[in-house]
């Protein structure tokens, strides 16, 4: 078998050095690619296989799975946790056309389906949440429990240049690990970039929020400029079954930075909803 090619080593190891540097886990969990209607997602499981408290993890633009590292070790030890990479983004390929967040969301349920695990709890961090509100609508019977991490996009300031000067003032204040990983997984998304945040613009998350019937949590972080607290406050009313968090000292990439304080609020969550899962 011919040894890979030069430039695929280098770049792995570049990656596994990121790994490290960020302590991010190296070793992967259960991985697995699912397709369906000429899209494809990649999906990475840990925790028991039996658990009957399954989170399923979707990452906002320009992301991957891999940002939520820090935020599975803390929810895996007594529930399933599985983080996607969407269509070109992480390890999954770029798709022959831009998904819309609908074309998403229905590929996200499909593979809910395919795993039969049940109702999940859907958790979508920025771009993510778009995802997650549309699956949470479409395919309601997919979803027990919907958190919104830093939601997108506020509707009086649906720009593309606008999103980018906010998320660039956000980042000042970030930690290298944010901007490392950030960093990686922005390249990853290789050169359809802006196709990507066009898709993403053109939703209108506001036209779906009344339509979910999932109780739901939003969590913001304190200094987060790419969601403004009056925007979260507007998202908050509008979903029919919702209750607001916010970090104090971290901003929009608070699973990033250090996730334990979004992991213990949605423990308290999952614990004071009626029906939980267990």
């Amino acid at each position: 078998m011919a040894d890979p090619d030069p430039l695929e080593r280098a770049a792995d190891a570049v990656d596994d050095a990121i790994d490290e540097l960020t302590g991010v886990p190296t070793d992967d969990g259960d991985i697995e690619r699912f397709t369906a209607s000429g899209m494809t997602l990649v999906a990475e499981a840990g925790g028991p296989e039996r658990s009957e408290t399954t989170f399923v993890l979707v990452h906002g633009i320009g992301m991957g799975r891999k940002v939520f590292a820090d935020l599975a070790l803390r929810l895996v030890g007594a529930a399933r946790v599985i983080a996607v990479d969407l269509p070109g983004y992480g390890d999954a390929p770029e798709p022959p056309r831009t998904p819309t967040m609908e074309r998403n969301a229905d590929l996200v349920a499909a593979y809910l389906r395919k795993i039969d695990r049940g109702p999940v709890v859907l958790l979508g961090h920025s771009m993510g949440t778009q995802v997650a509100t549309e699956v949470a609508v479409r395919h309601p019977e997919t979803v027990a429990r919907l958190v919104l991490v830093a939601p997108t996009v506020d509707r009086h300031h649906r720009r593309a240049l606008t999103q980018l000067i906010r998320l660039g003032i956000d980042l000042l204040d970030e930690s290298p690990k944010v901007l490392l990983l950030g960093a990686r997984e922005y390249l990853r998304a290789g050169p359809y970039l802006r196709r990507k945040m066009t898709a993403m613009l053109t939703h209108r998350p506001e036209r779906a929020y009344p339509r979910v019937s999932a109780p739901t949590l939003v969590i913001r972080g304190e200094g987060d400029r790419v969601s403004p607290r009056e925007w979260c406050a507007e998202v908050v009313t509008a979903l029919p079954d919702a209750r607001a968090v916010e970090i104090p000292g971290h901003g929009h990439e608070t699973l990033i930075r250090d996730a334990a304080p979004a992991a213990e609020a949605i423990r308290r969550f999952l614990a004071t909803t009626s029906g939980r899962p267990e």
